[in-house]
């Protein structure tokens, strides 16, 4: 069999490939179109190259349908976006976007002057929890603090962060009335826009309540303007007098929470039984679940003892 230009003998059995592309359901034309846009492609494996040519040859079945030349200016970001919309309303969504994938592939690849790749970013991952060691210490040291107001901010950080999950821009705003004993365990009630009520882990309850009983409709962490993005630095620093303890970090205390919440509901468990490696689609499933009441929430995360 002879190899269209550009491939080695070794190539035989996917220059056969292209080469013998010409489906009853496509043109001479559109499937011509997809045999030549993909040797230019030059796939790397049998596999790929029937991708490109199935995509190629929907796109030119769409040309042909809707007046425009089968060329291949079909391959522009244009073109390719209309396909998608207005061609493929009886595929699947996951074979829509793997049809637009393996067409922008292709028009990178045929392009004279291609635009360069975007530069990877790094993902942001979970931040590390702490130990029940650290937190340990952390309130050690909060109970060491010259005056009680400070002993009792500096705790309500760590109670606050690792006992609720409360994130640094939402500390800033809780008050001491905010926290009551509600519902079989101690809510936090958190305004704003992601106004909610989250139970405290219940070997935080006591401490919590003492600080809410002192602070009153102050706020608990200190400070006058919860605007103020600094609030927690001080007692963060505080809380770091230690060596041989990390420098504390409201998103860390979140972690923290995060993953004991976790461990209690069996998120791990569900996960590797699901097969789940990412929680991309935990949300849209969620949403779909009855939400929890708050005698729900507390019974699993912060019930008292």
């Amino acid at each position: 069999m002879r190899c269209p230009a550009g491939y080695a003998d070794s190539d035989t059995v996917l220059a056969g490939t292209i080469v013998a592309y010409a489906p009853c359901s496509l043109s001479e034309a559109a499937a011509g179109f997809a045999r030549g846009v993909v040797t230019r492609a030059r796939p790397a494996t049998r596999a790929r190259a029937k991708a490109l040519l199935f995509a190629a040859g929907r796109l030119a079945a769409f040309a042909e349908r809707v007046g425009l030349r089968v060329e291949e200016s079909l391959l522009c970001e244009a073109v390719i976006e209309r396909f998608i919309l207005a061609g493929c309303m009886g595929v699947s969504p996951a074979t829509r976007r793997t049809l637009r994938t393996n067409l922008r592939a292709l028009a990178r690849s045929v392009a004279r002057y291609p635009e360069p790749a975007p530069v990877p970013l790094v993902r942001e991952r979970a931040k590390r929890p702490y130990s029940q060691v650290e937190l340990a210490g952390y309130l050690l040291l909060a109970d060491a603090q010259s005056t009680r107001a400070r002993r009792i901010r500096a705790g309500a950080l760590v109670c606050l962060g690792a006992g609720a999950g409360i994130i640094a821009g939402e500390l800033r705003h809780v008050r001491g009335s905010d926290v009551v004993e509600r519902s079989g365990g101690v809510i936090v009630t958190i305004g704003g826009a992601r106004s909610r009520s989250v139970p405290v882990l219940e070997r935080y309850h006591e401490r919590l309540l003492e600080a809410a009983a002192f602070t009153g409709e102050r706020y608990l962490i200190g400070g006058r303007n919860p605007d103020r993005r600094n609030v927690t630095d001080a007692l963060s620093a505080m809380l770091s007098a230690d060596s041989s303890l990390p420098r504390l970090h409201a998103g860390r205390l979140r972690s923290t929470w995060l993953l004991e919440c976790a461990e209690r509901i069996g998120l791990g468990a569900f996960m590797q039984a699901a097969g789940i490696s990412c929680s991309q689609r935990l949300g849209d499933l969620a949403a779909q679940l009855p939400a929890a009441s708050e005698q729900q929430l507390v019974a699993l995360l912060g019930a008292s003892a």
